[in-house]
């Protein structure tokens, strides 16, 4: 099985992308300091980087192995065993020739999206290495191998550096991540279970792979897959279900024990291989539903610091007045989302941010610029949707070939993607946004209140005031449309309709249509 090839306008996107960053949001990201709040600037590279796998999990879980059995081969500087041997993050990179390239190299060189990684000092950079190596699936993805946890306090002071940290910047830079745990080792420490907890916000891109199943029987793997669910149930708080894979991940046979589950182990590596072999196919979308989540992030601290200013006193209780709202910042994100419409899954963490502000004088930081704000609306009202036209599949002709194929959703896959990408920053209850949650984004295309509630009608498939993804989405999409000056259809054609709803769309329309004969 080989990896997928990038899209045929890959280039044309990475182009698009990076032009749209330099001209509008850098210009936002200096004016109001980001960088000294959430990480470097973007640089080319992290543009066009491969698509990055990163692999969390606590010690002898197998992380080291699971590479090994992807490159069916051995890396550079590989180290496995019992006892905890990874006490680096290694980058796992395609090279002619094995080579390991030490992390003061990497975070230096300008064509590696590395250079972020110089914010963790000396000390990080010195447990950081690439290991280059030639192997077919590394040509189009890169795989981060991490430091195993250990349970208590000893590991955490033994490192020099954050492990929280610089875990949270490799998630925020990674295409997918993967927790692996084994059958035998189920709990979660506490470093572990607050690295997992800094993944929120990046939950789309996580996947669990339950390793070294075969090492039991059918009623013991029942068993411990449902211990597993319900630790992780604790730490990752989310409606949906992680997807879980299960098998053994190395070149050996199986266990006798779990022979029994051979198939079941064959189905699951195949899934897990194709997901990981179709990142670079979908890595357009991927890097521009990163962009828009920076968009949103860049726009929420904007307003977070003009506001931190316009609170300031000209001359007495400076002071007194930077600790209140440091220690009420909770009340003035609040204040901001009241008064700008920002949607409350777009602020930073509240505790990271109060932390932060604490060096700062708030009087020198910068006031508002209305310029600005709008800047940065466009990008993500304007620039990047116009993107996601490029993402459209060639029209099919399989309606043509086949009279009973049913016709396809005019929301393509890669656009379903990017607007699930809004709809779970908007924290949904049970699956469903209600009004005042979906109000925001819809409120911010600057479309005309008499659309935007026909669009609500037409997309409020249940009556119930609430919207599902698949509804979120189509409001989405016809609110980019009649801001393109298209306006709402009166009646739904059923391409526009989601395949999850057209059963009852269709029996809702024929009772109407009864309903006006009678």
């Amino acid at each position: 099985m080989e990896a997928s090839k990038f899209s045929e306008n890959y280039p044309e996107i990475l182009k698009s992308l990076k032009a749209i960053y330099a001209a509008k949001m850098l210009e936002v990201e200096q004016r109001f300091l980001f960088s000294e709040f959430h990480g470097s600037q973007l640089r080319k590279s992290d543009f066009e980087a491969k698509p990055m796998v990163m692999l969390l999990g606590q010690y002898s879980v197998g992380k080291t192995s699971f590479i090994e059995y992807l490159l069916k081969r051995k890396f550079p500087g590989e180290r496995v065993g019992p006892e905890p041997t990874t006490d680096r993050f290694v980058a796992v990179m395609y090279g002619d020739e094995d080579q390991i390239v030490p992390g003061n190299a990497l975070s230096v060189d300008e064509d590696q999206p590395f250079h972020g990684t110089n914010e963790f000092g000396s000390s990080f950079l010195s447990k950081f290495e690439a290991s280059k190596c030639k192997a077919d699936i590394l040509k189009n993805i890169t795989l981060i191998d991490t430091p195993g946890v250990l349970s208590g306090e000893k590991q955490r002071l033994g490192r020099a550096y954050d492990f929280i940290q610089v875990t949270e910047w490799f998630a925020s830079r990674s295409d997918l991540i993967l927790l692996l745990f084994d059958a035998h080792k189920l709990d979660i420490s506490d470093e572990f279970k607050e690295a997992i907890e800094q993944l929120r916000g990046n939950d789309d891109k996580v996947r669990v792979v339950f390793n070294k199943c075969d090492m039991v029987n059918t009623q013991q793997l029942m068993r411990v897959y449902g211990a597993l669910m319900w630790a992780l149930g604790k730490v990752i708080r989310t409606p949906e279900v992680l997807r879980v894979y299960l098998g053994s991940f190395w070149d050996k046979p199986y266990a006798a024990q779990g022979k029994e589950n051979e198939k079941l182990f064959e189905a699951e590596t195949k899934d897990l291989l194709e997901d990981l072999l179709a990142l670079p196919k979908n890595s357009a979308v991927r890097k521009i539903n990163e962009l828009v989540k920076r968009a949103r992030l860049v726009r929420a601290h904007a307003y977070i610091i003009s506001h931190l200013r316009e609170k300031m006193p000209l001359m007495f209780r400076k002071e007194s007045t930077k600790a209140d709202l440091i220690e009420n910042l909770g009340r003035e994100f609040a204040e901001i989302e009241r008064v700008y419409k920002i949607p409350p899954g777009d602020f930073p963490n509240l505790a990271k941010m109060q932390d932060l502000l604490k060096a700062h004088d708030f009087s020198d930081f910068p006031k508002a610029s209305e310029r600005l704000f709008q800047q940065i609306e466009d990008v993500m009202t304007k620039d990047l949707p116009k993107l996601m036209k490029l993402m459209a599949p060639a029209p099919t002709s399989a309606i043509a070939h086949n009279p009973f194929a049913q016709e396809p959703w005019i929301i393509s896959a890669q656009m379903k993607e990017t607007y699930d990408a809004v709809f779970f920053g908007l924290n949904p209850k049970n699956g469903y946004l209600d009004g005042a949650a979906a109000r925001d984004p819809l409120m911010a295309t600057g479309v005309a209140i008499d659309d935007l509630r026909k669009i609500w009608d037409l997309c409020d498939f249940e009556r119930d005031g609430n919207l599902d993804s698949d509804s979120f989405a189509l409001a989405l999409f016809l609110s980019e449309a009649a801001k393109q000056g298209k306006k709402p259809p009166p009646v739904l054609p059923i391409s526009f309709v989601p395949p999850s709803k057209r059963r009852k769309y269709a029996a809702a329309v024929q009772a109407k249509m009864q309903q006006q004969k009678h």
